[in-house]
This record gives C-alpha cells, structure tokens and sequence, in this order.
C-alpha cells in the first residue's frame, strides 16, 4: 500500500501558469487569490489529505456499510476526520464570506477537491453533495430558507443530498412521481427515491435532501417538476433541532467499488408526509435543480482527475520497489520501473493525469471568469466556453480516469487483481463515475445538442480560433517542440474537419448526433488535454531558456510529447468512425438483435 503525497508542484504549477491564477486575483472579492495564498491552502489540505484521510480509504472499502436499527453504520474513523475536514473550514473554500465561506476562487476548491478524491472518494463524496446542494440554495431559495440551512452545511455541520431518481425514472426525469401537496407555508412530500448518495449516516446532525416531485395540478414531463428542500431533522425558529422528518432510510445497495459511501434507497412520507419547503418556482424545479447538478458534474470531473493522480502514485510506488527481471544496461535484477512496456503505462497514467488536472482546473478557473467578470460581452463568453467545457470535464476526465485505473491494476500485475495492494479499488471506485451526474452518452449528447448545434457552433468555433491562435506560437518554438507541435496540428486539423462535418450534417440525420456523440466528445477532450499539454509545454521550454535547472520543466515537456505522440493521434482514427455516421450503428432492426 502507497502512501498518498499530493504532487503540489505540479498542482501549484497549473494553478499559476494554465489556469492563470493572476488573472483571477484581479476580480472583485478575489484580491487575496494570490500565488503564496495559494500555496499555503494546498500545503494545508494536502497535510490533511495524506496524514487524516488517506488512512481511511482502504479499510473503509474493506469494511463497507451496513444498517443497524434502521441506521447507516459507516466505517471507523470516517466521522473522525470528517470533522477534522469540516472544523477546519474546507466546505467553505469558495463559498461567500457572509456564509462563512473563505471567498476563494472556485479554482481553489477545484484543487483541494482533487485532494479529498484522491485520498478517499467515498468520503469526499458527502461534501460534494453538500457544496451542489448549497449552490442549489444559494441561488435559487429565498433567503429565509438561505440564512437558516447556508451556514450550518457549508460550516458541515449539516450536510445535503440530491434526490432525482426514482424506481422508473433514471435520466429520464420527466418520469418522477413523487408528489408534493402544500399546506401554508410548506408542502408535504411522499415517494421513493433510489441511488442517494450519503442520504442516511449520523456523520452529521443533520442531512439536507433536495428533492423533485410533482404538485397536485402540475403539467406532464420535465415542465411540472419542482424542487423542495426537505431536511432530515426539522429546524426551529432558533436554529436548534426539532422532530424527526417523516424522510426515512428504507435499504442500501451492494455496489461494485466506493463501499464506504452508503448508497440509499429513501422514502419520504411514509406516515404524515415529509415536510418540505420549495425552492425557486413551482414547476419550475428542473432548472433549479440544474444548478447542482452542473455544479457536481464538475466535481464529478474532479473525482477523475483524483483517481487518475491516485492511481499512478500508487502504481509508480509498487513499480518502483517491485524487483523482477533483468534490463538491457542494467546489471542483476531490476525493479519493474526499468522495462520499457511499464514504463509505456506509467507514462500513459502520469500523461493522462496531468492533461486531466489541466482541464479540468482551467475549466474552474472559466467558472470563476464568468460569475465574476464586469464585462457584459466578456462575462458571456466565458460562460460560453464553460457550458462547452463541462461536458468535456465530466465524461473525458472521468472516461480517461477509466483507462488510468484499468493500467494501475495492470501495473501491478497479478498482484493488481489482489484486493490487499489497494490497486483494484481506484479501478473499481472509478467505474461510477462515467455513470452518475449523466452518463458519458448524456454528457456527449449535450455537447453535440445544446453546446454545439443549438448555438450553430459559436461555442465551438470560438474555442477553435484561440487553438489556431496558439498554434501558430508553438510553430515559432523551436526543434524541441517541433514534434508536439506535428502532432497537435494534425489532430486538430482532424478534428476542426469532423466539426464542419458535424455542422452540416448533425442537424439532416436525426441518428447522427446520438451514434458519433462520444466518440466526438472523446476526441474534443483528446484536443483540449493536448492543447494544454503543450501550453504547458512552451512555458516549461521559456524557463530552461530563462536559466532554470529544474527537472520539473524536462520532464513536463517529455510528459507533453508523450501525450502528443500517444494520445493525440487517437484522434485522427476518431475522425474515420465518427464521419461514417449513424448508417452501421443503426443498420440492425431492433428486433433482429439476439
């Protein structure tokens, strides 16, 4: 088992120099953004990460969960540190000052979330569920609600859930029935809800669901859901704790990887009914919603980039001390580190890893850029580019998350199918997310439909000026970059091709967008992580030529040419499957499938 040290040059690296960390600290509110702030809030979370919760993760995943008169028993230790996470103020690192929030960039909380995942997901997940359900209300409730349940869940005292889905409702949302009837003030709420993530423990002394359900008289589909704030203990007038809410824990799934996150069947108004107070609008909930679920498909990003850093720690520790064989120019055995097809996987891991931390800090940085630019015309464009990032956040980060965990298990061997090395579960843990938040097919799709299409490419054609842009910078840099920059040109050239392609013909064939979409999200992420690698890459090259020493700059332009001439070329073939179109995809009748 390897120990968990966050690699903070490298973070404190992207921060500065991709994610332009100065920029930020220009903003209103944002002035104490600074380069030593910075490193100070990363030293202090990665202390807590490696030396409190860290130790967790493995034994929590042995132990599991369980349900004891009618209660969630989570594992020994979680609420432990949980409070030492919670004391410490961490739920509060981009949240408003007048909520006791620290008020730092949305890019700093994306940093230490990398953090919390890396060193145990499964715990991490009850305060990114409470952060979404706090953006949630913080944006959409009225204020009474704002000022009475604000505090005490970014403060983790309480913690919040997310209540979408239901036993015939997936991600088809139009199909919830849960039911909400008022009664003065409030509303009371019944239904049953499956895959609550955290939505029964006593970790916190109290647990916030945000539900969807349907008035009496609400119209059929998406447009008759609305949202209610639905707490596990009621809240009086004093802020002290009431009665139990009629909101209970009715069983918990058996799941493939984050065993220590209780996954809970929950059924509300079993007796009288739930009470529930409505967020926003009535009927208009879906949007309300919306708010917390872009908000985690980020954070869900997070837990790839987490996972994939996890993974090739882990993998590089055991490669490094594992002895077996020999090596041309080595004399007597080596350690597995000095054969070449390791060396191929951890330079695909540590490769994915960085061009993962890169998008998906820069993409929270563009998060920051559009709530807080003053520019009417600047602030839409940034909210632009960050609708278009997300999807490439959530299903690129997390699909890649997939290929680094499946190389770490491989890594290690025999040895990676033994669940005492650790290596199995980040490959297990890793599996959810491709799932939860949307699906890589419902990220795809919305890229292709609502980023894409609906706005008949401005988003994209946008993003794609500023890669012509830099790649005519990277042509003027030299033979040592010449072949990141052969590679990044053609694959962009593949891909700027298979938009126009996209472009003309998406919108004729209604089989197109939904038979290319992942795939083209895939080669989108492929181009964004490449694009960066080699920004990354410039700036390392200025630093040696500006009298540095330092291995760092070496091995980030090595990392970035690996990434180039490994990964970058995958586009190319995706631009052959994806201009075939839907024909072969959609050429068997659904009834000749067996």
């Amino acid at each position: 088992m390897s120990n968990y040290q966050p690699p903070m040059k490298e973070m404190q690296f992207v921060i500065e120099e991709l994610a332009n960390l100065q920029q930020l600290s220009q903003l209103e509110g944002f002035e104490d953004a600074t380069p030593d702030m910075a490193e100070a809030i990363l030293e202090t979370a990665g202390k807590l990460a490696s030396e409190v919760i860290a130790p967790t993760n493995h034994p929590g995943d042995q132990h599991g969960c369980r349900i004891e008169n009618g209660s969630v028993v989570i594992p020994p230790g979680y609420t432990e540190a949980y409070q030492q996470f919670a004391e410490n103020g961490w739920l509060g690192v981009d949240q408003p000052v007048e909520f006791d929030g620290q008020g730092m960039p949305y890019l700093m909380q994306s940093a230490v979330s990398e953090m919390w995942n890396s060193s145990n997901m499964s715990l991490a997940l009850c305060p990114m569920l409470t952060i979404g359900a706090v953006e949630s209300i913080k944006s959409h409730a009225s204020d009474e609600l704002k000022q009475r349940y604000l505090p005490k869940m970014i403060a983790g005292e309480w913690s919040g859930t997310m209540n979408l889905t239901e036993p015939q409702a997936g991600s088809d949302l139009s199909a919830v029935r849960s039911k909400a009837v008022p009664e003065g003030d409030h509303y009371r709420i019944s239904g049953q809800k499956i895959f609550i993530t955290w939505g029964e423990h006593d970790m916190t002394e109290n647990i916030i669901h945000l539900v969807l359900a349907r008035l009496p008289d609400a119209p059929e589909g998406v447009k008759g859901i609305s949202l209610f704030l639905v707490p596990k203990f009621m809240v009086n007038n004093d802020g002290s704790l009431g009665d139990r809410n009629d909101a209970n824990l009715v069983s918990l799934e058996s799941k493939l990887g984050i065993h220590a996150s209780p996954t809970c069947v929950m059924s509300f108004g079993d007796n009288d009914g739930a009470i529930g107070y409505l967020i926003g609008e009535e009927n208009n909930g879906l949007a309300c919603m919306f708010t917390m679920m872009n908000h985690a498909r980020l954070e869900v990003g997070m837990e790839g980039v987490g996972l994939s850093a996890m993974a090739y720690q882990h993998a590089l520790a055991y490669a490094k001390d594992r002895v077996q064989g020999f090596a041309s120019g080595q004399s007597g055995r080596v350690s597995i580190i000095h054969h070449p097809d390791v060396r191929r996987m951890l330079m695909q891991m540590r490769a994915i890893s960085e061009a993962s931390r890169a998008i998906a800090y820069v993409t929270a940085a563009t998060y920051d850029l559009s709530h807080k630019t003053v520019d009417t015309e600047e602030r839409q464009k940034y909210q632009r580019r960050l609708e278009l990032m997300t999807p490439i956040v959530k299903g690129w980060c997390t699909e890649m998350a997939q290929e680094s965990t499946y190389l770490g298990v491989q890594v290690h061997g025999g040895m990676g199918f033994i669940e005492e090395t650790g290596a199995a579960q980040y490959y297990r843990d890793a599996r959810i997310i491709t799932i939860y938040e949307g699906t890589t097919g419902i990220q795809a799709m919305d890229l292709m439909g609502r980023k894409i299409l609906r706005d008949k490419g401005v988003a994209i054609g946008e993003f794609m000026e500023e890669i012509r842009t830099f790649l005519i910078e990277l042509e003027k840099q030299g033979d040592d970059l010449s072949a990141i920059n052969t590679r990044l040109s053609a694959a962009f050239d593949a891909f700027e091709s298979t938009t126009d392609w996209f472009l003309k013909n998406g919108a004729e064939d209604a089989h197109i967008a939904g038979s290319v979409a992942v795939n083209y999200m895939m080669m989108m992420g492929n181009i964004v992580g490449g694009w960066l690698m080699a920004k990354a890459a410039v700036i390392a090259s200025q630093a040696i030529d500006n009298g540095s020493d330092d291995d760092f700059y070496r091995n980030k332009i090595s990392t970035a040419q690996f990434y180039a001439e490994q990964i970058l070329p995958r586009c190319e073939g995706l631009q052959h499957t994806i201009q075939s179109g839907s024909s072969a995809v959609m050429s068997i009748d659904v009834s000749s499938f067996e």
